[in-house]
């Protein structure tokens, strides 16, 4: 299912995006502050009434190495929960054709790391998911019609224990 681009043709106000450039260099402060106080600043839990921040490594489709961003989440029991989207530009990010290729990866959490394997959300799931993301941004539906496909719901499971000998 694909999404109106833009909201005029449903009638619906579009919200504002900041220039990309400016998007682009948030994400650069962003990571730099992880980095420059070695992970203790730039992630944060989730809360009820609140998005947290995560990092996320996973493992390049083409090169097969490391790669990680950081990316908003919330919580869903034991799973946590992430909108496939690159500062709600037209492009899949990355990191989720990364995931599509590779889903086992690793995240960083304000409180440390966890395995997970990565799936993406569909029917009932994806709508329950979705639903609890619009009530932390009011503005997600217009945010979404900005982009020319459907924007994944991304669902990072606990990895089962690796069966080492």
């Amino acid at each position: 299912m694909t999404t109106p681009r833009h909201g005029s043709e449903t009638g619906e106000r579009t919200p504002w995006l900041p220039p990309r450039w400016f998007v682009v260099l948030a994400w650069k402060v962003h990571r730099a502050l992880f980095r420059l106080t070695g992970g203790r600043r730039g992630l944060w839990r989730a809360r009820p009434e609140r998005w947290g921040a995560l990092r996320l490594t996973t493992t390049g489709r083409r090169s097969g190495q490391e790669r990680s961003v950081i990316v908003g989440y919330l919580e869903d029991g034991p799973n946590l929960v992430t909108l496939a989207m690159n500062g709600w530009g037209e492009a899949e990010p990355a990191w989720w054709l990364n995931l599509q290729a590779q889903p086992r990866c690793e995240v960083q959490l304000a409180d440390g790391p966890r395995h997970v394997v990565a799936h993406a959300a569909t029917g009932e799931e994806r709508s329950r998911l979705w639903d609890r993301w619009r009530t932390l941004d009011k503005d997600l539906d217009g945010l979404a019609r900005r982009r020319p496909t459907e924007t994944a719901v991304v669902v990072l499971e606990p990895a089962p224990a690796s069966r080492e000998p």
